[in-house]
C-alpha cells in the first residue's frame, strides 16, 4: 500500500488523517481511491468533469507529477503521494503575486 499525505487543509474532509495507506496502480487510481474512502474530498481534488484540480498539485515521492506521467504516473506499495494545494493571499498593500505554501508533516 502507498501512502497518500493530506495536508491540514484537506484533513477535515478526510475525517482528520494525515495520511492514509491505499492500494493503486498510478496516482490517479491511488487519488480515486482516497476519494471514495473521504467522498467530502472528491469536489476539493477534481473538477466536475473528473480532471485533477488546477490548484492541486500532486507529488511522488517529492516529484511534480506533471513533469513525471501525470495521473497514469505508476506507483509502488513503497512510493509516498503528498497533495499540495497551492494557496494564494495577501493585501493589496502587499506583493502583487501570489503565495505558494508548502506544509510538512
Amino acid at each position: 500500500m502507498s501512502k497518500v499525505w493530506i495536508p491540514p487543509v484537506l484533513r477535515a474532509a478526510a475525517g482528520g488523517a494525515k495520511q492514509v495507506e491505499l492500494d493503486g496502480a498510478t496516482v490517479g487510481a491511488l487519488i480515486d481511491a482516497l476519494i471514495t474512502a473521504h467522498p467530502s474530498l472528491g469536489s476539493q481534488i477534481r473538477t466536475p468533469d473528473g480532471a485533477l484540480n488546477r490548484f492541486v498539485n500532486v507529488y511522488l515521492n517529492g516529484q511534480d507529477i506533471r513533469y513525471l506521467g501525470g495521473e497514469s504516473t505508476p506507483v509502488a506499495a513503497t512510493d509516498e503521494v503528498r497533495l499540495l494545494p497551492a494557496m494564494a493571499g495577501g493585501s493589496a498593500a502587499g506583493s502583487a503575486g501570489g503565495v505558494m505554501v508548502r506544509w510538512s508533516r
